[in-house]
């Protein structure tokens, strides 16, 4: 069996993080919130608290029970963990001085010290906390301290039990991987097994196992998630897998044909539905981004619905669901965890097809994905494309949609993303689109004035989509796009750049 590290999660910006740093060592790694009860804590080999909004001296303390995991297990506690172990265990915890958020270094690290192996003295490490612990724990011996912070990590006697105020997780911590794998692999002896390779093999006896012969029916998107899952599926059930690739009218230009022709290439059992003229209809009037996705969702349902009755005997629906899509489905506050991402890409499916459940790709994140797929054998070119949203060109084009609206956005997209491609910028950039504004705007073209639309060029970096930079694009590129989209784009007269980040604006326009 795979050795596993759990992490109860308090509620920190840097929980995923923590995880990312984890399986980048191949090891694998589970959240759950700090009070779950859905875990068998002798599944787990290590265990890790994370950080936290929150503060122990707060009023509302988060308390996670450790009876059986203190001392029995191998304990790294980061931030909020490490504090809470300080207050609760004989030490104390107060408001600090002076608060410490960003970089510091290491005054002093303990001599011998197991978890600080191989790092040095002035090493740069993270800290983004108020309080600070005024005195330690009982039992216990301070391993590092900064200049601000006197007692930066401490250890209990006799027992795994580590604490730090730092976060080892996130990238300014110079040395936090090698802390990491200090902690993980020579403190709680776990193997690096965690693999690409041992993970489709893996997964691919689980689906047998768990299906058998029954039939399952997929929603294929052309993205990389439900592409993968579809791939891994395939492997394990054949032929017993139905896909469905959707066109709602609303994908890039010439997309449809283009991707549903490589899943074909590739012998997946697949289905294509053009359905555009059914979508665009359900659009029609409608301008609220909300009410245009309802009913993007809704018509999918329908759509979707009306293939998959016709897939006799029917018993599992597969969903290209990631980690992410479970972690924020669940609250540190006892709410429930939602099995299936409650839009399904577009929304619930209806009661009656009474489907069991099936996501391969539950415990990954995006990166590990593509990782996936490259070892499944998947094109290059599929597992490179940038993230597109569910909703598509639809929540693109401001106000209402029409199928003319739709085709001037798709040949203005059109040109953008193979411009980036010519010019060997597609790589460089995270997600990259159009967006077809509700305005015209005076022009001249051939000494004549014209009055027509205005369109949007958007270009980020992104490791998650979480935050999201905008992309310098050299002048000359834009300068070329631009000229290319007037002169063969019938409608529009002016090209804007869009040079906000997330925060404060989002990726997406609607």
């Amino acid at each position: 069996m795979q050795e596993k590290v759990l992490i109860l999660d308090f509620g920190s910006q840097f929980t995923q993080l923590i995880a990312r740093r984890v399986r980048e060592l191949n090891i694998y790694i589970e959240i759950f919130p700090y009070n779950s009860r859905n875990f068998n804590i002798t599944n787990y080999k290590a265990v890790i608290l994370s950080g936290s909004p929150c503060s122990v001296t707060g009023k509302e303390v988060l308390h996670p029970d450790l009876t059986k995991i203190k001392g029995k297990k191998p304990i790294l506690a980061i931030c909020y963990g490490a504090q809470y172990l300080a207050n609760f265990f004989g030490g104390k915890v107060g408001n600090s001085n002076t608060r410490e958020y960003g970089r510091a270094n290491l005054s002093f690290i303990a001599k011998d010290n197991s978890l600080f192996k191989g790092i040095k003295n002035n090493s740069q490490v993270w800290m983004s906390h108020s309080d600070t612990i005024i005195d330690l724990p009982t039992n216990t011996k301070k391993i590092a301290s900064t200049n601000d912070v006197e007692n930066a990590g401490f250890k209990f006697d006799n027992e795994d039990t580590y604490a730090i105020q730092f976060h080892p997780e996130v990238y300014h911590t110079t040395d936090g991987k090698l802390l990491l794998k200090n902690f993980l692999v020579n403190i709680a002896n776990i193997k690096q097994s965690w693999t690409s390779n041992s993970f489709v093999s893996t997964t691919v006896k689980n689906l047998q196992n768990k299906i058998g012969n029954d039939k399952v029916v997929l929603g294929l998107s052309g993205g990389v998630d439900s592409t993968v899952a579809a791939v891994l599926l395939d492997k394990a059930i054949g032929k017993n897998l139905f896909c469905i690739f959707v066109d709602n009218g609303l994908l890039r230009k010439d997309e449809f044909k283009s991707v549903l022709a490589q899943y074909q290439n590739m012998g997946l059992n697949v289905k294509g539905v053009n359905a555009s003229a059914r979508f665009l209809s359900a659009l029609k009037g409608i301008s609220d981004p909300e009410l245009k996705r309802k009913a993007i969702g809704k018509t999918f349902i329908a759509v979707f619905d009306d293939e998959a009755q016709q897939i006799k005997k029917v018993k599992w629906l597969a969903q290209g669901t990631i980690y992410p899509d479970v972690i924020e489905s669940v609250s540190i506050t006892g709410g429930p965890s939602a099995t299936i991402k409650s839009h399904h890409n577009v929304g619930g499916l209806p009661e009656h097809m009474q489907l069991k459940v099936v996501e391969p790709l539950r415990m990954l994140f995006k990166d590990e994905v593509r990782r996936i797929g490259k070892s499944l054998g998947i094109d290059a070119i599929l597992l490179g494309r940038h993230p597109f949203p569910g909703p598509g060109l639809g929540i693109r084009i401001l106000g209402d949609v029409t199928k003319e609206k739709v085709e001037i956005l798709q040949n203005v997209d059109a040109i953008f993303v193979n411009g980036l491609k010519k010019w060997n910028l597609y790589h460089d950039v995270w997600q990259a689109g159009a967006m077809l504004l509700p305005v015209n705007s005076v022009g001249v073209m051939g000494d004549e004035r014209t009055y027509e639309k205005v369109v949007v060029l958007r270009a980020v970096s992104s490791t998650d989509g979480m935050t999201a930079d905008w992309v310098n694009l050299p002048y000359k590129f834009l300068q070329e796009i631009s000229n290319k989209i007037i002169n063969n784009v019938k409608g529009v007269n002016r090209v804007v750049y869009d040079i906000s980040s997330k925060p404060p604006a989002t990726i997406e326009w609607e």
